[in-house]
C-alpha cells in the first residue's frame, strides 16, 4: 500500500489530511465532500470510507505499543493538545501534524480502528 503524506491545511482538518492520504486526493476535496472545514466526527470518517469502498472494522481497540496494530489503521490519539486522528500503515506513521514517523506522536492513550484493503 503506498500512502503519500499530507499534512494537515488547519490545526482542525487532520481528519481531512487522514481521508485524503487514504483516498488519494487532497484535504480541501474531502471538505468539499463532507461540507465540513472543522473537526471530523468518527461517523464521518467511517461514513468516507464506506462510501469509497474500504472497510473499516467496527469495533475500536487500544494500543498501547505499535506492536499492537495491525497492518493499516485509523488512529484516534489523545495528544497533550486534544484528541487527534493519525494514520498508521505498513509499519509507518503517517500524522497530519507531526509527520512521517516511525512511533506513535507523543500521547497519553492510543485507540484504533483497523482498515482492511482487499485489492492494494
Amino acid at each position: 500500500m503506498t500512502i503519500n503524506y499530507i499534512h494537515e491545511p488547519t490545526d482542525l482538518q487532520c481528519g481531512q489530511a487522514v481521508l485524503a492520504m487514504l483516498l488519494n486526493t487532497t484535504p480541501e476535496n474531502i471538505c468539499k465532500y463532507l461540507d465540513n472545514e472543522r473537526e471530523t466526527t468518527l461517523k464521518e470518517m467511517k461514513q468516507v470510507l464506506n462510501e469509497y469502498g474500504i472497510e473499516i472494522l467496527p469495533e475500536r481497540k487500544q494500543a498501547l505499543t505499535k506492536a499492537d496494530l495491525p497492518e493499516c489503521a485509523l488512529l484516534s490519539l489523545e495528544t497533550p493538545r486534544c484528541w487527534h486522528w493519525s494514520l498508521y500503515a505498513d509499519g509507518v506513521f503517517y500524522d497530519p501534524e507531526h509527520g512521517v514517523l516511525s512511533d506513535f506522536p507523543l500521547c497519553n492513550r492510543k485507540y484504533f480502528w483497523e482498515i482492511i484493503f482487499d485489492s492494494r
